[in-house]
Parts: structure tokens; C-alpha cells; sequence
């Protein structure tokens, strides 16, 4: 087999890992946030469950429900499996590797939440038109923060490919840097800021005041629900493993290096694991804040980033 249909095959081998596993670490989330809420918890299968469900249902939609609102679901469930492809998951080297720009990674992102946002606002329901503002507003400051935080590895790799980035990052010597700590811990506040997760928002409340995401999806059923929800699941695992690329690269394979992928595919099983379980940690033992805090949260991530690039300009550390 050529170089480039075997860079092929581990594309498509890496981007349908993360479609297919994002359901399952959503569970396992959730599980681990049962366990320590003293609760049983669903099991880390039951977003399959659900999706399965609702693609078995049949799609209701309001009569003034325009091209907009239906196509919705596909393009964000499409951005989401693009984003997905383009960052390193097990191997580097892909044959996507031009593509996967950190940049262009912001654009898909930004994409999907003006899609979800204008088809909020399409309906004309309150709720709807509530959760594209406070969306749209969280946006407007997680996208400047996001991109700080590309800055310090991008300067360290001296290019703004991901494949570029995670090599470099993996190649260095192992030890703390304090540039790349500083831009961890704004990444994880954006993180939880972009998949609407607590402080920010909660993911399994339905109450007017707080809710941001589910105010975006009240008036969507069946298939096209089942769609965003793959979909915010996809993008969390595709966070996920961009902080995992940036931050602990450790353990990715090289295109054609077959006998590491296990390896690589345990390593990230394990890293995802610990990620999702630190999620759960951090949303139980924090409290839903009001959404005129989420400038002050995503500001201060800002600054974290800001503090962190000027930290390896500076002092070279």
C-alpha cells in the first residue's frame, strides 16, 4: 500500500475513533459525576441509548421553520466531524496535516455556533432568541481567549499546524514549563466555557436563568436532535483531545509506524479517562455562576494566556 493511502486509512481510522467514542466519553462523564454525587448513575452507554431513541422518532417542526433551522443539525454535526479529523488523536502526519491550522480549527468552531445561533433566533420563540444572545455573547469572548492560547505553543513550534505543534511539543524535554502551564490552565477555562459546561452553564438544566446551551435545541426532535447532541458530544471529546495534543502529546504515532498504534490508542483511551473523570471533579466541586461572571471567568483565561506568551517571550521558559 502507497504512503498515501496508508496516510488516508489513518485518517479515516483517527476520525471515526472520536465520532464514535465522543458518545461514550460524554457517558463516562456523567457516570463519574454520578459516582461522586453519590448517585448510580446511567451507565457510560446511555447516550447511545438516547440517540438511538430519537433517531427512531419522527422529526416534528414548527410551520414557519425555515431551510436555516433544518439544516442546522448537519452543518454543526459536519463541523464538528471535520474538526475532529484535523486534530492529532493517535498519529501525526495525516493526510489532512495542511489543513489542521489553529486558525482554521477557531473558524469550524465559530461556524457551527452561528449556524446553532441563527436557528435559535429563526423560530422567533423567547427561549430561543435568549440562548443565541448569551451564546453569541460567550462566544465573543471564549474565540480571542481560545486563540491567546494557541500562541504560546505556536510560538514554541514556530508554525501554526497542529501536527507541527504536537511534534515539537512531544520532542522537548520533559519538565514544567511555566509559558505552557499558564496557557493549560486558560484552556481549561475555556473549555468549559465552549461545551457549556459548569461554572458557565449547565448541561442538565431546563431552568430559564441559567440555561444557554438547551435554549438553543428546545424546539429541535428526533433525528435532528439526536444530531447536536452527537454533535456537542464530538466537540468535547475533540476539545479534549486538542488540550491532549497540545499540553501531553506524549504517545503519538507517526503515520506508518502500525505497530505503535496500539499503543498510541491506549495511551489516549487512558489520557481521555483521566480527562473526563478531572471534568467531573471540577463540575462537582464548582457552582453554576451567573452569566453576567462569564466575562470576568473568560477574561481572566485571557489574561492566563496573555501571561503565558509573554512569560516564553520574556524568559524563554
Amino acid at each position: 500500500m502507497s504512503p498515501f493511502f496508508e496516510s488516508i486509512l489513518s485518517q479515516l481510522t483517527q476520525t471515526l475513533l472520536v465520532v464514535v467514542l465522543a458518545p461514550a466519553f460524554l457517558g463516562w462523564l456523567n457516570q463519574c459525576r454520578a459516582w461522586l454525587q453519590n448517585r448510580s448513575g446511567a451507565g457510560v452507554l446511555q447516550p447511545y441509548r438516547v440517540m438511538r431513541k430519537l433517531f427512531h422518532k419522527d422529526a416534528v417542526l414548527a410551520k414557519n421553520a425555515s431551510p436555516v433551522f433544518r439544516a442546522a443539525p448537519y452543518v454543526q454535526f459536519s463541523c464538528m466531524v471535520l474538526a475532529a479529523s484535523i486534530v492529532p488523536v493517535i498519529e501525526t502526519d495525516l493526510a489532512f496535516s495542511p489543513a489542521a491550522d489553529v486558525i482554521a480549527l477557531v473558524g469550524i468552531f465559530a461556524l457551527a455556533r452561528v449556524f446553532a445561533a441563527l436557528a435559535a433566533m429563526d423560530i422567533g420563540t423567547a427561549f430561543g432568541t435568549m440562548g443565541a444572545r448569551r451564546e453569541m455573547l460567550v462566544a465573543s469572548l471564549s474565540e480571542p481567549a481560545l486563540l491567546m492560547v494557541f500562541f504560546t505553543p505556536l510560538l514554541i513550534a514556530q508554525s501554526t499546524s497542529l501536527n507541527a505543534i504536537a511534534d515539537a511539543l512531544a520532542h522537548r524535554q520533559f519538565a514544567i514549563y511555566p509559558s505552557l502551564a499558564f496557557a493549560a490552565v486558560a484552556f481549561v477555562m475555556v473549555l468549559l466555557a465552549e461545551n457549556a459546561r459548569i461554572p458557565i452553564d449547565n448541561p442538565s438544566t431546563h431552568l430559564e436563568l441559567t440555561m444557554i446551551h438547551e435554549a438553543l435545541i428546545l424546539e429541535y426532535s428526533a433525528r435532528h436532535l439526536a444530531l447536536i447532541e452527537w454533535a456537542t458530544a464530538i466537540k468535547l471529546t475533540t476539545y479534549c483531545a486538542l488540550g491532549i495534543a497540545l499540553f501531553v502529546p506524549w504517545g503519538l504515532a507517526q503515520t506508518g509506524e502500525w505497530q505503535m498504534l496500539p499503543v498510541s490508542v491506549l495511551a489516549f483511551a487512558g489520557k481521555l479517562a483521566l480527562a473526563g473523570a478531572a471534568l467531573a471533579v471540577l463540575e462537582t466541586v464548582s457552582a453554576k455562576m451567573r452569566i453576567f461572571r462569564a466575562p470576568e471567568f473568560l477574561g481572566m483565561a485571557f489574561l492566563l494566556a496573555v501571561l503565558g506568551m509573554l512569560t516564553f517571550l520574556l524568559l524563554g521558559a
